[in-house]
């Protein structure tokens, strides 16, 4: 038996085991996870899987691709929690096997083992294999029809080398059907990037150049075409329009700063990010000869990191193309620490301790402030009226956070200052506290946040699923009442305006927050205040 076998093995069991329990243990949150579970749900209510829907009307934002994962799962788990997420924990899965893959072609097993484990315990993977947004099916496409490209051109004989550009193609058209044209700009960004770095000497003629984009355009474009036959082209249209308008306008609710990537690539693809740097600008392989890999993996990191610095709007998902190159050179660095005995330098070693300092101070505190909120509250320091009703949930912590925190900082702290004398020792022990760390708190701490965010309004949409009210936010975007109070085709017909003065035959239910109440009920006297909690107004306006 070889080496390969255990190995790819051991990341399969792992990968299961880190990305598949659990993963209905917390409500899906406001605004992606419940978007698209939401129209996976409208999907199946309304028969329609062409068309991509929220509240039951045309919605142009995203393709269908992962959507329809979602319908498949929902037809098989049902409508809830878990089988929005596991998707995502199967392309967890998939993902590092892809990396032992790719990693093991490129370097050695050992390389390749190290790059999956990296990427498959930093905290951000990690939290974006138990969700249900779209990125890690689109991160993982574009990466692979990159890798394909660069198979393709790395070979002497084109003729022989038709299946790696075909996938190239096939791949990157997947990503175009999961999220939108972005997933072919960042290809072609790279790409083009690389050309001209080679100096435009291509590896292609027109043959490969029209075959590349005949079977593209058939993937990329598959819905655009169901689209054009069922006669709705101007969805097209409206879904180009919105593409532009994302680069050129800050989303509501969603601006950042400008080095808000680079931020959150530091901080939450710990601990990779701590040994990323020094391999990135290292011209030095020890004979590794990947310098030709290295390349790429930067040239896709810089694209990445430039294109969504400039877009307006600022998610934190929309660098997350970013890990691929950024776990790919921390394995670098670990790597030769391991295999050549190079010493890892005082940026990796001050960013292990800074960024797990950060990450345990925000753990350690969490439940001093539930113990001292009224003393925060007493003493005027939160002057959000909405954040101070989130505020007063009473959440019981377990009071192990404390422990942990400590626990892990103190591991990191040791790592830090003895990985250069048992560097695989200490590897072993920083990705064994790190993944007790995001375990930890990813099953106990998220539902204790979800409590002060959003769980007091979804529970009242929950109560509400049966149809004998009519239910609807008010100044504020959700998606929860969709998802949540199961809403249905008949409701969804009947606008809000309709709802708030015109003739209904069952109670009308409203949801806003409570820095909106005393206009809303200026403006609404038929609404009847029911109750407030953690920052949310219930109100209702009876039948006739």
């Amino acid at each position: 038996m070889t080496k390969r076998i255990p190995y790819s093995l051991f990341l399969f069991l792992l990968a299961s085991l880190m990305y598949i329990p659990f993963l209905g243990g917390v409500h899906l949150f406001d605004w992606d996870e419940i978007n698209f579970a939401e129209s996976a749900r409208e999907m199946i209510v309304s028969g329609d899987y062409l068309s991509v829907q929220i509240d039951f009307k045309d919605f142009w934002e995203k393709p269908p691709l992962f959507i329809w994962m979602q319908v498949l799962s929902m037809k098989m788990f049902g409508v809830n929690e878990f089988a929005a997420r596991i998707p995502n924990a199967l392309v967890g899965i998939i993902t590092l096997l892809v990396l032992f893959h790719v990693g093991r072609k490129w370097v050695t097993e050992k390389f390749a083992f190290i790059w999956a484990l990296i990427y498959g315990i930093s905290f951000l993977p990690f939290v974006y294999f138990k969700s249900g947004i779209i990125d890690p099916w689109f991160n993982l496409f574009i990466f692979l029809g990159i890798y394909y490209f660069l198979m393709f051109y790395q070979r002497e004989t084109l003729s022989s080398n038709w299946s790696s550009w075909l996938k190239s193609a096939l791949f990157i058209g997947l990503a175009v059907l999961t999220k939108g044209p972005v997933g072919l700009l960042i290809f072609l960004m790279v790409a083009g990037i690389y050309i001209m770095l080679q100096r435009f000497r291509f590896k292609m003629n027109f043959y490969h150049v029209a075959s590349w984009l005949l079977l593209f355009a058939v993937t990329g474009g598959f819905w655009f075409l169901l689209l054009i036959w069922n006669g709705d082209s101007q969805i097209i249209g409206e879904f180009l329009e919105y593409q532009v308008r994302l680069f050129q306008t800050e989303d509501a609710g969603h601006g950042g700063f400008f080095l808000y990537h680079p931020l959150i690539l530091l901080v939450g693809v710990f601990p990779a990010s701590a040994f990323f740097i020094p391999s990135m600008f290292s011209k030095n392989n020890d004979n590794l000869n990947i310098g030709y890999y290295k390349v790429w993996m930067n040239i896709l990191f810089w694209v990445v990191l430039v294109l969504f610095t400039i877009v307006k709007t600022k998610i934190v998902h929309y660098s997350s193309m970013c890990y691929f190159p950024l776990t790919f050179f921390a394995a670098i660095t670990i790597y030769k620490a391991i295999e050549f005995k190079t010493r890892i330098n005082k940026f990796s070693v001050f960013s292990l301790i800074a960024i797990a300092f950060v990450w345990s101070l925000l753990l350690f505190v969490l439940p001093f402030i539930e113990l001292y909120k009224n003393t925060l509250i007493a003493a005027d320091l939160i002057n959000d009226p909405f954040a101070l009703g989130n505020l007063m949930e009473n959440v019981q912590w377990t009071w192990f956070e404390p422990f942990v925190a400590i626990a892990f900082f103190v591991t990191a702290l040791i790592v830090a200052l003895k990985f250069n004398t048992y560097p695989l020792k200490y590897l072993i022990a920083l990705l064994s506290a790190s993944l007790i760390f995001i375990v930890f708190t990813t099953l106990v701490v998220t539902p204790r946040i979800e409590s002060y965010s959003q769980r007091a309004a979804i529970e009242f949409f929950k109560s509400k699923n049966d149809a004998s009210v009519y239910i609807q936010n008010l100044s504020y975007k959700s998606y929860a009442p969709l998802f949540y109070a199961n809403k249905t085709m008949e409701q969804s017909s009947i606008p809000k305006d309709s709802l708030l003065w015109g003739n209904i035959d069952k109670d009308a239910c409203f949801v806003f927050k409570n820095i909106h109440q005393e206009s809303i009920f200026s403006i609404y006297p038929q609404l009847e205040k029911l109750y407030e909690k953690n920052g949310f107004v219930f109100a209702i306006r009876k039948c006739n």
